[in-house]
Formats: C-alpha cells, sequence, structure tokens
C-alpha cells in the first residue's frame, strides 16, 4: 500500500475514497450484484455504486442486515435503487438458488463484483464438504460468475457497454502454499494453516480473474474481468484472530486504510472509465500493480479452471 497517500499513474492512491475515485462518473442504467454487501467495503461499495446511479443488488448472507443497510442507503439516497438477495457462499446451493432467482428477475447485468470472504478461519468445511475458505472465498464465486455469464454476455451485447467482472483478492495470494494451489489436498487437515489457506483462496481469486479475461479476450467479448487488493482494512474480517483485532483497532489509525478508502480501489475498476479496455490485471491504490509469480501463471491459471468445474457440477 501507498502508505504515505502517493498517487499513481490513475491519479489516485492509498488516501483516495471510493467517493472521490467515482466522483462525476454517471452510472444510471447499469446494475451491478456486489456479494457480501451488508459489511465492511461491501456496505461502503454498495452506497457508492448507488450514489452514482447505478442499480446495486446486494447479494447477502443474512438478508435481516442486507435489509437494514438498504435503509440506511435509501435514507442517505432517496432515489437510490437497490436490492437485496440472499447468498450464502458456503453453500452451492445456495448460490445455484441465486443466480435462478436473479436470471428470473429479468434484471440485466453490467458489473459482478466477488466481494465477500472470510480471513484465516480455523479449519472447517463448506456445506459441500469443501475447505472453507477456499470454498467461501474462491469456489463459490466461480460457480456464480459461471452461472451469470450468459446474463453479463447478453446485457453487454443489448447495452453495448462494457460488462466488468471485480475480484477481491488481496496481497496474501503473494503467501499461499508451496505450489500456489493444494490441487491433491484442498481438505487435508493435517497440513491445514489458517493463513496459507486464506493466501490459497486469494491466489485462486486472482488467477481466475486472470483466466477470465483470457477466455473473454478469446471469444471476443465486451467484459473484463481484475483482481484486487483492497488494501489493510480494520473490518470483521479479522474475527477469527483476536490479536491481530486488537492490533488494528490500536494502531489502525496509523496502519490501515478507512472502510471509504478500502472500497476505493473496488469502485475504481468497476465504475472509472480509465479502466475501460483493460482486463487480467491486478489492482492496489487503485492503480495496475504486479501480482505474485504464481499470480501471473497462466497455466497454473488454467489448471484451476478444470480443477473447479467438477467441484461445482450439480
Amino acid at each position: 500500500m501507498g502508505f504515505f497517500g502517493k498517487k499513481g499513474s490513475s491519479g489516485f492512491s492509498s488516501s483516495s475514497t471510493a467517493e472521490e475515485v467515482t466522483e462525476g462518473i454517471d452510472g444510471n442504467g447499469l446494475t451491478a450484484i456486489v456479494t457480501g454487501a451488508s459489511s465492511g467495503i461491501g456496505t461502503e461499495t454498495a452506497r457508492v455504486l448507488a450514489l452514482r446511479g447505478v442499480h446495486v443488488v446486494m447479494a447477502v448472507r443474512n438478508v435481516d442486515s442486507g435489509n437494514k443497510v438498504r435503509e440506511e442507503i435509501l435514507k442517505e439516497i432517496p432515489s437510490a435503487k437497490v436490492e437485496v438477495m440472499e447468498l450464502d457462499l458456503s453453500s452451492m446451493s445456495s448460490v445455484r438458488e441465486f443466480a435462478s432467482k436473479y436470471k428470473s428477475s429479468g434484471f440485466p447485468l453490467n458489473i459482478l463484483i466477488n466481494n465477500a470472504g472470510i480471513m484465516a478461519s480455523p479449519y472447517m468445511l463448506s456445506k459441500d464438504n469443501i475447505e472453507l475458505q477456499f470454498a467461501t472465498n474462491y469456489l463459490s464465486h466461480f460457480l456464480l460468475t459461471n452461472l451469470l455469464l450468459d446474463n453479463m454476455k447478453n446485457t453487454a451485447r443489448e447495452s453495448n457497454r462494457e460488462g466488468r467482472i471485480v475480484n477481491l483478492s488481496s496481497s496474501a495470494h503473494r503467501h499461499p502454499f508451496p505450489g500456489g494451489i493444494r490441487f491433491d489436498s484442498i481438505n487435508d487437515e493435517a497440513g491445514y494453516g489458517s493463513i496459507k489457506a486464506y493466501g490459497q483462496s486469494k491466489l485462486a481469486t486472482l488467477l481466475h480473474a486472470n483466466e477470465l479475461a483470457r477466455r473473454f479476450k478469446e471469444e471476443g467479448l465486451n467484459i473484463t474481468a481484475n483482481s484486487l487488493h483492497p488494501g489493510g482494512i480494520h473490518t470483521n474480517l479479522f474475527r477469527y484472530h483476536t490479536i491481530l483485532s486488537g492490533f488494528a483497532s490500536t494502531v489502525g489509525r496509523f496502519m490501515f486504510k478507512t472502510v471509504p478508502q478500502g472500497a476505493a480501489t473496488t469502485c475504481y475498476v468497476a465504475l472509472n472509465p480509465q479502466v475501460d479496455g483493460v482486463s487480467g490485471k491486478y489492482f492496489e491504490d487503485c492503480n495496475i500493480s504486479k501480482s505474485s509469480a504464481y499470480g501471473q501463471d497462466a497455466d497454473l491459471a488454467k489448471k484451476l479452471w478444470e480443477f473447479s468445474l467438477p467441484l461445482t457440477s450439480p
């Protein structure tokens, strides 16, 4: 993170906020899904997109919390177009149900923001018996994206406007297990490390965006896919680590971004015209950055895609 707020080529920096990086942008006529929009940077992302006129669909696990956020957004922005739909990323049946309901709604889809996630949790399995961080942070978003791709293709074609997929990765992608992805031992409890498992899931999220970008280019689609590191933000992601949470609360104002700053790169990549036509890139502080060697491995991205297909089959 650009600790002292030095601006990059985009004109923005680590201290830029989501409102600043979208100032003057007209999002009317666009529809976006934001997963995990009921807390943290997901909430701020939904609010700022709605502020710019985007029709926002908040995909949330807790509908009551989502509705409270929606009411707060509408109180601030009475003209906002905001929906709340249930999505539990620890369950692929929930992902399929969400996608089915979304298709039935008739809503177009211009922007898909795969934001939701958990960080460094103890070893647990998802409802589909897959290691929880890999399932929640990556695999369910992989399935969700695949299920909604036809919607995005149709919207891009009919509206003649670029579709954008935005995957929230993390600088933690630089610290996965040896080899990057443990294809042969995703569920290995004995070799589990919560931080490395988090890094693996965020590397997978980055590789997913890269492989999507490659496929979109090959198909000649007017859709881009990018990944990003939002920066260090003290949110409920720290709930599994009391020491880290206490440290963040104590010195966070000196070392961590605020939530409006944390949502900036997401909103920049999702909405700013500077990103038109940019695909398969990794962003930090609203500027293109360089990912790890694993993050640039096209063969690893293809292998991950093929590995993920049977895991997400009905």
